[in-house]
Parts: C-alpha cells; structure tokens; sequence
C-alpha cells in the first residue's frame, strides 16, 4: 500500500514526487514511457516570467517564478544554472508591452540591452530538463507502466488491478485521462528542442521568435512549443522532424547569427494547456453525481464549487503549457499542503471552474 501513486512522470509529477516524498510520504510514480519522456523531457527549461501587460496568469507566473528561481537553487543547484536573459520584442505590439512591463514590474531588471528592439533583461534560470526531472524523482518508486484502470474501493484507490494507493495525482498532460471526465478540456502543443554545436558564443538566455540558452562548451539549446496542430494520439501522419529543425534554426537565426552549426540531438514532445491558459491544480469533480443533485443552480453567474461531489482522494496537476518548468514547483506545493493539511485552493485555479462553465451550458 502506497500513501500517493502519481500518474505521470512529466515535471509536474515529479514535482508532486518530491514535494510528498520530502512530507515523508511513500510516493509510486507511474508513466508508460519513462521519467521526461514527453513534453517535459523536450522543454527549453527555461525558467522566467510573462511578460505582459496585466492579468491573473501574469501575476501567478511572477509568484511562480520568485517561487521557482529559490526553489531549483537551493534544492537541485547541480540541474540548474542562474542566467542572464535578454527577452527581445517581436514586433511593434510585443515593444510596448515590454516597455510597460518594465515601468510596473517589482523584479530588479539588468542594464543588458538590445541595440535596435525593445527588450528587456533580468535574472532568469536555465535548467536540465530530463536531469532535473530524474532527480526529483529519486526518492519515489518508479513503475513503466501504462494505468488503464482505477477502482476506488474501501477508502483507497486500485490501479491496474494491482497497485494500492490512499490517494491519486494525475498529472498526464494532455494525452487521454484515466479518468475521461466530459468537462476537462486541454489543449495539446507539439514541443521541439535541439542542442546545437556552434562556433557562435551566446552568453545569455535570449527569447524572441524562439528560446536560445546560453552557450556551455560550444554547445547550446533552441527550442519552441510551437505546433498546435499536431497530436501523436489523433495525427494521421507522423510528425516531420527535419522541417521542424529547420523552422527552429531559421526563427534562431533571426535573432543570432549561428555559424558552423551541428544538430547534435532532437527532443520531442506533448505539452498541454487549458483553454483558459490558466493551470489545473486540485481534485475533480465527479460530473453524473454532481449533475444530479436537485439542489445545485447550475445556471448562477458565479458557481459555488463546495456544492460539487468530488472525487475520493483524486487530485490533478496539468495545464502549464510553456511554463512547465516554472509552474510544477510552485503547483505542487499548493496541491501537496492541499493534501497534507487541507489548505484550501483558489477556486481560479481548480479543474471544478471547468466543471461550472460545462454544466451552465448543459
């Protein structure tokens, strides 16, 4: 018997790992393919905030980012590297939102600037993304194993007819649930990262068109979530690897001159967001029961989530889209001192906002 089994081995999974194990919790962590094999292992792992005007997803990826830069440093120093990162405008409307950007934001900005676009630059981190995720997994049991089923019975949960566990974290991104509740809609983009060897030195971490990370032994990283339409569980046709390299070096280039370049490796993978753009973070709501309380107004304006029958002991993390790696560890301490001491979780954030908009439609 487990105290958690986690379905998902991507960075929020291994983030929910470590934060339990660490709480002193036995920790199963479960993925068919392997710790990062998907969208996490493909990431830039670039750890920064949103640069935007205003909004809610600004403000929770600034808390993430505070949150994440002490986080990474003080836990895994040997995965992460604290970087310079020059963010470059795109175009005359990403100008002005850095220039605002710069004039309300709280985090101390570097002098480092470009010659000829609006830019902006701060102290940001780089990490290793399938060395980081390993390492925050150390601590759990791992399994390759691909959960097909879960049974809830007599206060735990049965996975494949074979594991126990008191409580499950899915954190399967935006492949096919195990549990395919209706009203959980996540949105999957095609991620692709290449390490180059280049004669071309780049001493920052710079985004515009793509993600450049700084030059380490001659070698660097690009990287994109840039294909929306491609889905290895739905695409009829496999995904074209050489035009995505190209695409990646061409909006490389556009930004740094690259000279005598090398494709050493290419990365790959799913990463999911929500159409909303915000995360999911907390445990679901159970649709047929819910719906059939008499007693709930699903056409308010403003749902009241406490009214929901919820899942026993069933929690998700998923959603971050880009910001993986800046997101998981600050979503996972809120879901694991949700767990462990019953703090509560801001309804903006909880998959049971999606249950209410699916419901009000119904």
């Amino acid at each position: 018997m487990y105290d958690v089994a986690i379905i998902g081995a991507g960075i929020n999974g291994v983030a929910m790992s470590h934060e339990l194990t660490q709480a002193g919790k036995k920790v199963i962590l479960f993925d068919k393919e392997g710790v990062a094999a998907g969208g996490s292992g493909a990431a830039g792992a670039f750890i920064s905030p949103k640069f935007s005007k205003s909004g809610e997803l600004k403000e929770i990826l600034h808390e993430a980012f505070n949150y994440s830069m002490d986080f990474y440093s003080q836990n895994f120093p040997q995965q992460f590297r604290k970087e310079q990162l020059l963010h470059l405008a795109k175009d005359e409307k990403d100008a002005e939102i850095l220039h605002i950007y710069k004039e309300q934001t709280p985090l101390e900005l570097l002098e480092l600037s470009h010659e000829s676009v609006e830019s902006i630059s701060l102290y940001a981190g780089v990490v290793n993304a399938q060395a980081m995720c390993k390492a925050m997994a150390k601590s759990a049991t791992f399994k390759k194993e691909h959960i097909t089923s879960l049974e809830f019975s007599e206060g735990s949960w049965l996975l494949n007819e074979e594991f126990m566990a008191k409580e499950v974290i899915l954190a399967t991104g935006a492949y096919k649930s195990t549990v395919p509740e209706p009203y959980i809609q996540l949105r999957g983009v095609w991620g692709h990262r290449i390490d180059i060897r280049t004669t071309t030195d780049n001493p920052y971490s710079i985004h515009q068109f793509v993600s450049i990370s700084p030059s380490y032994n001659g070698e660097l990283s690009i990287g994109a979530t840039h294909n929306v339409h491609y889905h290895p569980e739905s695409s009829k046709e496999p995904y074209d690897l050489v035009a995505g390299r190209e695409e990646l070096l061409q909006k490389a280039s556009q930004t740094l001159k690259l000279e005598n370049v090398e494709v050493i490796k290419d990365y790959t993978g799913l990463r999911s967001g929500s159409f909303d753009y915000m995360p999911l973070v907390g445990p679901l709501v159970m649709s047929k029961e819910t719906l059939q309380n008499s007693n709930i107004n699903f056409k308010v304006k403003k749902a009241d989530h406490t009214e929901y029958t919820l899942y026993p002991n069933l929690y998700m993390i998923n959603g971050s889209g880009g910001y993986g790696f800046v997101l998981a560890p600050y979503l996972a301490k809120i879901l694991s001192q949700h767990i462990l001491s019953a703090q509560e979780i801001s309804p903006r954030l909880t998959p049971a906002r999606f249950f209410a908009r699916w419901a009000k439609k119904l």
